[in-house]
């Protein structure tokens, strides 16, 4: 149990449980970190799910996507963030090499404890969404469109998680929405980020951190927000989504810029060079001018009606739905031909058997 408040709100210390269901006399703990990951993942899962419905793609090709986008995900999260942080994953305190390796494994397997990095999530994810879709003669770049707000959605619900935690928190202030914890005084002062007077003044609540998870948490809320509204949802908007990909680049705009001044905040960051650049930051800043370039870019050719995969135009029929994109008729017509082959071959071989038995 730890200790937190929010004094400049008037909201007095409470305790806060990290673990939400304990099992077996304690020997099993199910933590709300990883309660709230879950939920997050289950969600967004839905959210594409219904975007596949509303599109006429198959449940099979969705299934495929989910098992290993998800998988790749939470692979992909953790190892961003155990790279970035290995000296505090690596044992070497046994005598034992094989203990050691243990200890180690077991340490960057806790996933419950806390650890994932978003970036490492959508990387491996969309490297798995890219495979997919290929194998599947999907249009990676609608199927990214399906995913960007999905994992805006899940990203907003799961910083909560961080909340459970008391981590994902930024620089000393006295704003009225300060957050104040032990965990916290603690955490600044053991880092040498904070003197004494100022760790006794955030454990009387005259000083606070920035609960930049909860800043992120709702950025990320009002992206997906805005996105699903104007371009999925209400009908006189969602024609302003004029190619595949327009919702991932936005998704890459919006994220980027959100996460560069938020992670400025934060204390607990990774970094690429110790105190002179940030992980976080840099990818943010790369995400945003990356995301930038290829919406201006692809409306730029699209008002010159020159077609490129990665900013294929979407067509929308007379009540407003889109239309089936060609991609995905082909494969539909190549998965029919093939079917027809097949069924010619098994009514031939009855025929066959026929004549052969009147020879006889």
């Amino acid at each position: 149990m730890s200790k937190l408040s929010f004094p400049g709100l008037g909201i007095g210390e409470y305790e806060i449980n990290k673990v939400a269901l304990s099992l077996f006399d304690g020997k099993v703990e199910i933590r709300w970190y990883a309660v709230i990951i879950t939920l997050g993942i289950v969600l967004a899962a839905l959210y594409v799910w219904f975007r596949f419905k509303e599109n006429g793609l198959k449940g099979n090709d969705f299934l495929d996507l989910a098992i290993w986008v998800i998988i790749s995900g939470i692979i992909g999260a953790r190892l961003y963030f155990i790279i970035f942080k290995l000296n505090d994953y690596i044992v070497t305190s046994y005598d034992n090499f094989f203990q050691n390796l243990g200890e180690s494994l077991k340490r960057m397997v806790d996933v419950a404890s806390g650890g994932l990095a978003i970036y490492g999530g959508v990387i491996a994810g969309g490297l798995a969404a890219f495979f997919v879709a290929k194998r599947k003669k999907l249009n990676i770049f609608q199927i990214l469109d399906f995913l960007a707000p999905a994992v805006m959605m899940a990203q907003a619900l799961g910083r909560w998680g961080n909340y459970f935690n008391i981590e994902a928190f930024g620089a000393v202030t006295d704003a009225p929405w300060r957050m104040c914890s032990p965990v916290v005084a603690n955490y600044l002062y053991n880092g040498d980020q904070i003197d004494l007077e100022t760790k006794g003044k955030i454990l009387t609540g005259e000083l606070g951190v920035h609960p930049t998870f909860f800043y992120e948490s709702m950025w990320n809320l009002i992206g997906f927000l805005a996105i699903v509204l104007i371009f999925v949802t209400i009908k006189k908007t969602k024609k302003l989504h004029k190619f595949h990909g327009q919702l991932f680049y936005s998704y890459l705009i919006w994220y980027g810029l959100g996460r560069l001044w938020i992670e400025g905040l934060r204390t607990d960051s990774l970094y690429l060079i110790p105190n002179v650049i940030r992980v976080s930051q840099l990818v943010a800043l790369i995400s945003f001018l990356a995301g930038t370039a290829l919406m201006v870019l692809s409306f730029v050719l699209l008002k010159k009606k020159k077609e490129v995969f990665f900013a294929r135009p979407i067509k929308y029929g007379a009540d407003g739905r889109i239309i089936k994109d060609e991609q995905a008729d082909k494969k539909e017509q190549s998965e029919e031909k093939e079917n027809g082959t097949n069924n010619k071959r098994k009514t031939s071989v009855p025929k066959r058997k026929r004549k052969s038995k009147k020879r006889n």
